[in-house]
């Protein structure tokens, strides 16, 4: 990370990474995004007339309580990172050479994209994605990859493009594998996302893939959320963290999802 980073995607990113780990010092935010002190700290002071963090002693944590509603991007990206990688490189190593995939938009699907790129054993791989953060981490693996995007209506939060216009092109298409993220996965609601625009698009490309794969970390495990995905029943793999509850990992296996655990 460098200077060049645009000042709200970086302040978005430390908020993100005050939430996971609550308390970071001036000195370390320094590192970890490539930037001054001085920088650090007047990103500091923003964020707490935002109300979004509170100064402390030597840096700063996050305010309490914790933003509701749909996170950004940015915000999302840093949360539970071991755990989405590691997600991610089981994910990744489900594609051979020569296959057709489909991404969601979202944070853990932009890990998967990660992980696919820094596998060099795979070639001639077509990827669709309605995610532009999907499509850039894909670009490194240009030419070996190709790399398709929906296209759409562009919805911020989460760099999405959705509908009107967003599923057209997955209409005329059928992928060998679909990987999407989600807001929830319930034994009895079954798959569901933050907001409605972003689900409809998870809807589509489910249909449009032959085999369906879900990737959530743990702390979507047993929640609901407003708009409705899918079914467990029309999900053929969870891929999860090892934090999952395994009450609620045996409740989803019992309702007949297959749930791999990373890690392990």
């Amino acid at each position: 990370m460098s200077e060049s980073m645009p000042t709200e995607v970086r302040r978005e990113r430390m908020l993100g990474l005050l939430v996971e780990q609550e308390f970071a010092r001036v000195a370390e935010l320094a590192e970890v995004f490539g930037v001054s002190t001085v920088t650090v700290r007047a990103d500091l002071d923003a964020l707490e007339e935002q109300g979004k963090v509170r100064r402390v002693r030597g840096g700063a944590v996050a305010a309490s309580p914790p933003p509701r509603g749909e996170p950004s991007f940015e915000l999302s990206l840093g949360a539970a990172a071991v755990e989405k990688a590691l997600i991610a490189r089981a994910a990744a190593r489900l594609v051979g050479s020569g296959e057709s995939v489909l991404m969601g938009a979202g944070t853990t699907t932009a890990y998967v994209a990660r992980e696919l790129v820094a596998r060099p054993d795979l070639t001639e791989v077509t990827v669709f994605t309605n995610g532009l953060r999907t499509a850039l981490e894909l670009e490194p693996a240009l030419p070996r990859f190709a790399v398709v995007v929906t296209g759409g209506s562009l919805r911020r939060q989460q760099h999405s493009l959705v509908d009107p216009l967003g599923g057209k092109i997955l209409e005329g298409i059928r992928a060998h594998t679909v990987f999407v993220g989600c807001g929830g996965v319930h034994p009895e609601a079954g798959v569901t996302n933050v907001n409605l625009p972003d689900a409809e698009m998870k809807q589509r490309m489910l249909r449009a893939a032959a085999r369906r794969i879900v990737v959530a970390d743990s702390s979507k495990l047993g929640r609901v959320e407003m708009a409705p995905v899918c079914a467990l029943s029309e999900v053929d793999l969870l891929i999860t963290g090892e934090p999952a509850d395994p009450e609620t990992v045996e409740s989803l296996r019992e309702r007949g999802l297959k749930v791999e655990i990373a890690g392990r």
